[in-house]
């Protein structure tokens, strides 16, 4: 066996070539895919170890390719890096919201696209999924399963994305501890992820508005970062 499997999903040929052609030359076994459907289908049948995924697709375009992933059981532990030529911010927090874990933007270069690829596959190696065993959070109402990525509210299901979960379980596995922002991301993503305040504070809005009364239990520390209510 090989290097790990790389999906692309990428509508532009010369830009696919360039990618393929970097990525071979690594070592890594590559797959490809020209629009959005193409590559969710690719994805849940091939169960690549990373998708590079432009944001920019004809048809379904990446924004809902990445949150039809991270819906999918059987996608959603699958790392996302997102390509695209748009480089404003409320593109990348919006990408990093629904759970991608890097971006790039065009032009690149293919040094740094390796080196990126690279790191996240080194973060999803050491992070070791919880337990399937491990005991749930029971915390007045509120309900965080680690081991089925699954929180309750008062006994009703509420849907997460990947990253919302894991600063949620992060954050209320350690109730009254105050966390940096940065603390949180290296907590999260692995302490070689660049990621901005504002993607932090998008997670954690996003989160208060899911858990509806308990959202309130996230609180703020000026000046400082968040922790969990006790």
């Amino acid at each position: 066996m090989g290097k790990e499997h790389i999906l692309v999903i990428e509508d532009e040929e010369d830009i696919l070539a360039v990618v393929h052609y970097n990525l071979s030359r690594q070592g890594y076994r590559v797959s490809c895919a020209a629009n959005g459907e193409e590559g969710l289908r690719a994805a849940r049948l091939q169960r690549p170890d990373l998708i590079l995924l432009d944001l920019m697709l004809p048809g379904m375009d990446g924004l809902s390719v990445c949150r039809e992933l991270k819906r999918d059981a059987a996608t959603e532990g699958v790392p996302v890096v997102m390509l695209t030529a748009r480089g404003e911010e409320s593109d990348i927090v919006t990408g990093l919201e629904l759970g991608a874990d890097d971006y790039l933007t065009k032009p690149f270069s293919p040094k740094v696209l390796i080196a990126r690829l690279r790191a996240v596959l080194r973060r999803h190696e050491r992070e070791a999924p919880p337990a399937e065993g491990e005991a749930p959070l029971l915390l007045d109402g509120l309900t965080i399963h680690p081991g089925r990525n699954e929180v309750l509210v008062d006994g009703v299901p509420v849907e997460l994305t990947f990253t919302e979960f894991r600063v949620l379980y992060f954050l209320a596995s350690r109730p009254g501890w105050v966390f940096t922002r940065y603390q949180i991301v290296n907590a999260v993503r692995g302490d070689d992820y660049a990621v901005t305040d504002r993607a932090v504070d998008v997670q954690i809005v996003g989160l208060r508005k899911k858990l509806g009364p308990h959202g309130a239990r996230i609180e703020t520390v000026r000046g400082v970062g968040y922790r969990f209510r006790e």
